[in-house]
């Protein structure tokens, strides 16, 4: 019966963790300067119901955009916005950034990468290492090309 059970607890766990993953490519994408003028649009996806994780992946995030880039953010070329998934006026929007699931996005341009990982990560462990990750992310993104 203990065999049981622990067997149904864990495939009960392993459903649970691919059932709020994202639909994504592959991890590792080249990141290219933006043409002059690109925005940089980091995106928190989220469900109604969250957990202290998913409340400090948001906050902290927030949080290292606005220290990190507080001019970019004032004149709009990097901006932080969270959406709930499960309203309706945010269908658009999670279909424009082909979301399904709780996902942590940096978009510019052509380029989308995709933090959730990290976010999860390090957002109620180690904050610093989710601001070294996204300002790894979006530096490069603010480059105009010449």
């Amino acid at each position: 019966m203990k065999k049981l059970v622990i067997i149904s607890v864990a495939v009960i766990a392993v459903i649970a963790f691919f059932a709020f993953r994202t639909v994504r490519g592959p991890e590792t994408i080249e990141v290219l300067p933006v043409s002059a003028g690109d925005k940089v649009e980091v995106f928190y996806f989220h469900l109604t119901r969250r957990c202290v994780t998913c409340q400090a992946v948001e906050n902290e995030s927030r949080n290292a955009i606005e220290a990190l880039y507080p001019e970019q953010v004032k004149k709009g070329n990097v901006s932080f916005t969270s959406v709930n998934i499960e309203l309706e006026e945010s269908k658009a929007v999670a279909e424009r950034c082909k979301v399904t699931g709780q996902t942590l996005l940096v978009l510019s341009g052509d380029v989308r990468v995709d933090l959730t990982d990290k976010g999860f990560m390090y957002a109620t462990t180690s904050p610093e290492k989710l601001k070294a990750e996204i300002k790894k992310t979006i530096d490069p993104l603010l480059i105009p090309v010449k």
